[in-house]
């Protein structure tokens, strides 16, 4: 699944997404106007992303879109936080093995 991803091109990809969007939106009970009006995007620009006619949607108004049907949440799933590194961890451990040498 994740491999096909990789062979889709950026505006594929930024369609599908709209495409998503649109069920979203749908889904929650939002208008395109509703959006509009909470996001402050034209309804032209929330239509062209939504149908796949526009692939240059900014990162800024994609956040505006995500606020207006109260889903701004799902942005960390974009690129969520990452565990600590093994190295880290290491480090933290052996600092901590210090500490109670001390004692």
């Amino acid at each position: 699944m994740y491999s096909e991803l990789y062979e889709l091109s950026g505006s594929d990809l930024i369609r599908q997404l709209g495409k998503r969007y649109s069920d979203y939106r749908k889904r929650l009970g939002y208008t395109q106007k509703e959006v509009s009006e909470k996001s402050g995007l034209s309804i032209f620009t929330i239509s062209s992303f939504e149908n796949g006619s526009s692939t240059g949607l900014t990162m800024a108004s994609f956040i505006k879109l995500l606020r207006a049907i109260d889903s701004l949440e799902e942005i960390v799933k974009l690129l969520p936080e990452l565990p600590e590194s093994p190295r880290k961890l290491f480090e933290k451990q052996q600092k901590e093995k210090e500490q109670w040498k001390r004692m």
